[in-house]
């Protein structure tokens, strides 16, 4: 088992760190509930920000400045500085490793301007980015001959106790979701990589069905802590009837957002926070909001844009060349996480995190467009590395003896549980809650009372027992493991924006609209639901 890495999530950061953790010479498994090709990474459209040159006068201190601008003051210097450094080294390795970034004329990489950036700094390929940079990563992981274990479902992260009282992680346990066999894995050390949780929010996120942050859920259980938990990025443009996300790449080229009277209400490239208000704003006042980019011609938005053409015409039936894209906000990007350190490791010996599921510090209240590509090469890497050292060293005793056994046994009784009361039913009211109290703008009375509809359905899940009883493939008793850990964080997320008496970023409180101070931290909490701020 010594110098045995397992990685949880093969998207982009799961990946990233396991590409590393077998370059520095540990032996590495990817484990994953779905395939790699499936993960969310694939979403992010718009672009990887890297100051490539000085020439169009843009600086790595730039998209540091432009980086702390959006977060609001809850970003750490010391994070987003060594991330923007790190950007061009992250971007060039991408290259190397057959990235198929858009061109200039000359053969550089290609670079847009994204919102709240000062310049055209977002490398990307065209509205694919994050797809073609998980393919190659997917591709690399499979040249390396690294193992993956698709279909697995994580159940628990395993810990052990040092004669110092301080918990070390010896190895995990899944649930093989084709067989339905509980399976136990040793390790050196483990990486979480799973993404966030968006799909609290149900039907209003632009996310996968997938985003259910199990691995944040799992390490909270094991005794990481998390912060900065009800910080949820709204993307301004999402599909109005499927909440299929329209990159921000439409608007980095030109798209316009219109109201109903056709008219432009808002500054299209402002960091998204504030384009999701007016938008929210705007919608409220009885307007439907078009995002419109005919003008920008038949043959560039073919060329440059070609997913949000297909998804425009399959989801809305229409085409964007001629007609205008009916949109809404929608919940994108999750900016609280497991928190860490400055070498992606968490207060467990032995557990690292990278990626959304992560608190990096680096996106604080409001993350700017084309960082979160960035985030997760240059903190997977980082994990990574981290990762091997730790394993290398350790030397531990591990005794995962009736692991087995106890997990089977827990499978056993949640089948068991009676069916009183449908979860889907119960997932979906609870979606609309978030969206509606926990959204773009919140209240602390709207905040409590969805704190009291969640937590009377944790109180209520032994009477949410699955109806599927069978061994294999059983995606019912997944699914009911994955509304378990959404409460858990839900009931995170709103204790941590009722604490928060002030708007900041994509935090916005209408009875509480000014910044404060007194909250200039970030909110740290653990699994009793105990609060702190923490600078």
């Amino acid at each position: 088992m010594k110098n045995r890495v397992i990685v949880i999530g093969a998207g982009g950061a799961g990946l990233v760190a396991a590409l590393n953790a077998h370059e520095n010479g540990a032996e590495v498994t990817v484990i994953t509930k779905e395939y790699p090709t499936r993960s969310q990474t694939c979403m992010a459209q718009g672009g990887i920000n890297a100051v490539l040159s000085c020439d169009e006068g843009d600086s790595v201190e730039m998209h540091i400045q432009n980086t702390l601008k959006s977060a609001k003051g809850l970003a750490e210097q010391s994070a987003v500085r060594y991330m923007c450094e790190e950007a061009p080294k992250a971007v060039a390795w991408l290259d190397s490793i057959g990235v198929t970034f858009s061109r200039t004329p000359e053969s550089k990489i290609a670079q847009r301007k994204l919102g709240g950036a000062y310049a055209a700094r977002a490398c990307y390929a065209q509205d694919y980015t994050g797809l073609k940079i998980l393919h190659t990563l997917y591709d690399r992981v499979l040249a390396a001959q690294i193992e993956i274990l698709n279909e697995r479902y994580l159940l628990e992260l395993l810990t052990q106790l040092e004669e110092s009282g301080k918990k070390y992680i010896c190895g995990v346990s899944l649930l093989n979701k084709r067989s339905g066999e509980v399976e136990i894995y040793e390790a050196s050390s483990v990486i979480i990589a799973t993404g966030g949780y968006s799909r609290l929010y149900h039907n209003f996120s632009t996310n996968s069905v997938s985003s259910t942050g199990d691995g944040i859920a799992a390490a909270l259980r094991a005794g990481a802590r998390v912060s900065d938990m009800e910080f949820v990025q709204f993307h301004p443009t999402a599909l109005k009837n499927s909440s299929i996300l329209i990159s921000e790449s439409a608007r980095g080229a030109g798209g316009h957002l219109l109201n109903s009277k056709h008219k432009r209400f808002v500054d299209e490239l402002a960091p998204r926070d504030k384009v999701s208000k007016a938008i929210y704003d705007e919608i409220a006042k009885g307007e439907d909001i078009y995002l419109d980019i005919r003008h920008l011609g038949a043959e560039f938005i073919e060329k440059e844009l070609p997913q949000e053409v297909k998804l425009t015409k399959l989801y809305e039936d229409i085409n964007p060349v001629h007609d205008l894209i009916p949109i809404k906000p929608a919940a994108h990007y999750t900016m609280g996480g497991i928190e860490v350190d400055m070498n992606s490791s968490t207060c467990i010996n032995g557990l690292f995190a990278a990626g959304e599921c992560a608190n990096h510090k680096v996106h604080g209240a409001n993350r700017l467009g084309g960082n979160s590509l960035l985030e997760l090469v240059v903190f997977g890497r980082q994990a990574g590395e981290s990762a091997v050292k730790y394993a290398k060293s350790f030397s531990k005793r591990v005794d995962i003896s009736g692991q087995k056994e106890f997990f089977e046994k827990e499978i056993v009784e949640i089948k068991k549980q009676i069916n009183e009361s449908n979860f889907y039913e119960n997932h979906a009211y609870l979606g609309e809650l978030f969206y509606k109290h926990v959204g773009i703008k919140r209240d602390k009375d709207a905040l409590e009372e969805t704190l009291k509809v969640l937590q009377e359905m944790r109180k209520a899940l032994p009477k949410m027992g699955v109806s599927d009883k069978t061994k294999e493939y059983n995606t019912n008793l997944i699914e009911f493991l994955e509304f378990k850990n959404m409460l858990l964080l839900g009931e995170a997320v709103l204790l941590s924006a009722i604490s928060r008496d002030e708007s900041r970023g994509a935090h916005f409180r209408v009875d509480a609209p000014i910044s404060n101070e007194k909250y200039r931290a970030h909110t740290v909490i653990d699994i009793d639901g105990e609060i702190s701020y923490e600078n």
